[in-house]
């Protein structure tokens, strides 16, 4: 299948999307988009991934097994233990590959933000202090700088495979564009066949 970019049209419409890129680059932002454009079901894998205390859920490839059971979801494309098992469920990947200066600003600035408002992420979770960043190897910061090449990789061999519909967005310009753009019409589309 070829890659499409923001204004190439789906071929179809998207019942299980996965959302794709390195931490920090919107991939949660961009699932609950897609979802409310779809009228699908948005799970933050995060959410079903940490425990309290950032301990991993038991639970977790169980729960990503029912989710891809469904017939119609949006979820992010990470995590190893789940990759495959989601990759063979979905429909279309949005791949969110944003330049490395626009992921760590995000990054920092959601990091901080969070951080200083004292925002619960998951399961009563939150920000690690910013002076963990120097002493934590797996701090939010350092992991999305050390993941980046990584992740873009990981994504290049998905579309090189050629198995699943793949949509390259390139800065929040193209993000927008494929949202009012092509995915607005394939909603459209979903909308006029479930009449």
């Amino acid at each position: 299948m070829p890659l499409l970019g923001p204004a190439d049209s789906l071929p179809h419409v998207p019942r299980r999307v996965l959302v794709a890129g390195n931490t920090g680059s919107g991939k949660s932002t961009l699932s609950q988009r897609v979802a409310d454009q779809l009228g699908l079901r948005n799970v933050e894998l995060d959410a079903l991934f940490h425990g309290p205390q950032w301990t991993p859920r038991p639970e977790f490839a169980a729960d990503v097994g029912r989710l891809v059971a469904e017939p119609r979801w949006v979820t992010q494309w990470q995590y190893k233990e789940v990759r495959p098992l989601l990759l063979a469920h979905a429909d279309t990947l949005v791949w969110l590959d944003h330049s490395f200066g626009c992921v760590m600003t995000r990054l920092v600035v959601r990091t901080v933000r969070r951080r200083a408002a004292r925002v619960e992420l998951w399961n009563g979770n939150f920000e690690s202090p910013l002076w963990t960043m120097f002493t934590d190897r797996e701090h939010i910061l350092r992991w999305g700088w050390k993941t980046f090449r990584r992740t873009r990789e990981r994504i290049r061999r998905v579309v090189e495979d050629g198995q699943i519909v793949v949509v390259r967005l390139r800065g929040q310009r193209e993000v927008e564009q494929w949202l009012a753009g092509p995915l607005s019409v394939a909603a459209g589309a979903g909308e006029e066949r479930a009449r």
